[in-house]
């Protein structure tokens, strides 16, 4: 039972794996479900302490971004009540647009007409909301790149959610059937039918596609969307900006981490490849094996690939990075302090080499004989701190992925099961570890393909309508123009240290491009994900390196615009 001063614990604990659940997912399979519930019960905890007022420790840490998949749709971390300039709307959707069943769904949208101009034909700069509650793109309807771009244009703006998330849910439950309306082509289906009959409020004119030049903007996984929206429909996408598009999709997506680990700071990512090798090491031997997980307070977890799985867990902060310090987590640099905080008494053992002697942390009372490096002490430290401290039964409960009752519950508050179901039938990005077990790495060996999908299995058991497939089919998307994707007024704006740029057209598997004002082609020094799309509400406070590639953007819009009418006749 938890009492009072549990709650407050609870609440004022950091929220240290600071992922959007879409990525906790992608990169911990059924254990970012069980950190999604985590996270849930911690939330209700602060807000039953909010209730009683009790006193609440500041939490410096940043918090989860978990507004979607797996994200409580009235929780959303921006609510619309914050912008009463951009009331709920509504538009009348089929739920399915390839068979002739009649019924439909409310698909909600918000609209920016601060800067519209009558008479000026636009245009409308619509943003993709992507897997997440539409709410929490408002921001970007504010003060982001949809604002930046209506104010200099004079057009209208408008954040359109994604079918199934925030409010736009079509169906009574998540089931297994329910959920086979919930895939690429009738999500751009919907944008289409929008963009081609929307009638928007105190607006008489007629800013319908194609009468009107529409610029479709996404990020991320709205960001691919956005690149396939101007190649599917390029009768009403007048133009497209896809930033951190991940317009390739794939079954293993080891790549992330690698991003991460050259990209960190050389002392983490040393700690972590060290740390890594040890801990597999030490698994792999039975005298062992229930030592080094006790010391993470995990000893009680039967299966290795579920305690390697959340050790993966603080690595994922590394996309929450954000220029704009109001929106950036720390959460990632926070981890790396703590890997390389000093043994009392030892404050220089950081620099002397792995496992030297002064370095080593006896673990007698856990198994005799038994040290390890003090990097490893301090990774079980932040792991017990913040991860196990929130487990209200015991770990396996908490952290073990076997029991698959666990990922069967359809109801709409299970709505991790949204993105999970994305990901499990098209566009797969499971998490594992490199295929050469001898190049350096920073999760374990053990994040296989076969541990990383197997909830597919667990979560969706065959319907009457749908069966999940045994791997995703990604063709269905790669067919869309995967890492080549290409086409006039469609912009590729990518991040040079995001962890998704490997399944970008900056990937390094993809061929390199010229920039052009018809074809924008363009990297963010020192970017991480979709940083283009935030902003503030002026231009000149912003950092060199965003105000340059919002200047970019802003000049080739207008160019394409200048050109709208040249463009009825292709």
């Amino acid at each position: 039972m938890l009492t009072l001063s549990r709650l407050v614990l609870l609440a004022a604990l950091p929220l240290a794996y600071a992922v959007p659940p879409t990525d906790i997912i992608r990169l911990l399979g059924p254990q970012g479900v069980n950190l999604w519930r985590l996270d849930k019960a911690s939330r209700k905890a602060s807000s039953v302490a909010d209730n009683v007022q009790a006193p609440v420790a500041h939490n410096n840490h940043a918090q989860i971004t978990f507004g979607s998949p797996g994200f409580d749709n009235d929780d959303a971390v921006t609510s619309s009540s914050q912008y009463p300039e951009f009331p709920d709307q509504w538009f009348n959707q089929p739920v399915d647009h390839f068979s002739n069943d009649s019924a439909t769904f409310a698909q909600r949208y918000w609209v920016n007409a601060r800067h519209y101009t009558p008479g000026a034909g636009g245009p409308v700069i619509v943003l993709d909301g992507g897997e997440t509650s539409g709410e929490d793109r408002l921001p970007f309807l504010d003060t982001g790149i949809v604002e930046i771009l209506t104010r200099v244009t004079g057009g209208v703006g408008v954040v359109l959610e994604h079918r199934y998330y925030g409010k736009s849910i079509p169906v009574p439950n998540f089931s297994t059937d329910n959920l086979r309306w919930l895939n690429n082509a009738q999500a751009a289906a919907d944008s289409a039918n929008f963009m081609a009959t929307v009638k928007f409020d105190g607006i008489d004119e007629d800013l319908t596609a194609p009468e009107v030049p529409w610029i479709y903007y996404g990020g991320s996984y709205a960001g691919a969307r956005a690149a396939h929206m101007r190649v599917m429909y390029p009768e009403l996408v007048f133009g497209a900006i896809a930033s951190s598009a991940v317009t390739h999709a794939s079954l293993s997506n080891w790549e992330y981490m690698e991003i991460i680990r050259t990209a960190a700071d050389p002392t983490c990512s040393r700690h972590l490849e060290n740390s890594i090798r040890t801990i597999d090491h030490l698994l792999s031997m039975p005298h062992t094996r229930h030592a080094i997980k006790a010391l993470f307070a995990l000893g009680g977890l039967e299966h290795d690939e579920d305690f390697a799985s959340l050790l993966e867990g603080p690595l994922g902060a590394w996309q929450s990075k954000n220029w704009d310090p109001a929106v950036n987590s720390e959460g990632f640099d926070e981890f790396c302090e703590a890997l390389n905080k000093p043994i009392l008494g030892k404050v220089h053992v950081a620099e002397l080499p792995y496992e030297h002697e002064d370095r080593m942390v006896d673990l007698s009372e856990i198994l005799p004989g038994l040290a390890v490096d003090f990097s490893i002490f301090n990774y079980a430290k932040y792991i017990r701190e913040n991860y196990v401290s929130r487990c209200e039964t015991n770990v396996e409960e908490c952290f073990g992925t076997y029991d698959d009752s666990k990922f069967q519950g359809t109801s709409l508050d299970e709505d991790w099961r949204l993105w999970l179901f994305q990901v499990c039938t098209e566009w797969g990005y499971f998490s594992t570890a490199p295929p050469d077990e001898d190049q350096p790495r920073i999760v374990s060996k053990l994040l296989t393909l076969e541990y990383e999908s197997r909830i597919c299995q667990q979560a969706y058991p065959p319907g009457k309508h749908m069966v999940v497939p045994p791997m995703p089919n990604v063709t269905v998307v790669n067919e869309l123009g995967d890492f080549a994707i290409a086409a006039d007024r469609l912009a590729i704006i990518d991040g040079e240290v995001d962890p998704w740029r490997p399944c970008t057209p900056h990937s390094e598997y993809a061929a390199d491009r010229e920039d052009t004002l018809m074809r924008p082609f363009k990297l963010i020094p020192n970017g991480v994900h979709h940083y283009d799309e935030y902003g503030l509400k002026s231009l000149e406070n912003e950092p060199p390196e965003i105000r340059q590639i919002h200047g970019e953007m802003i000049a080739f819009v207008m160019e394409w615009l200048n050109n709208f009418d040249l463009s009825k006749n292709e």
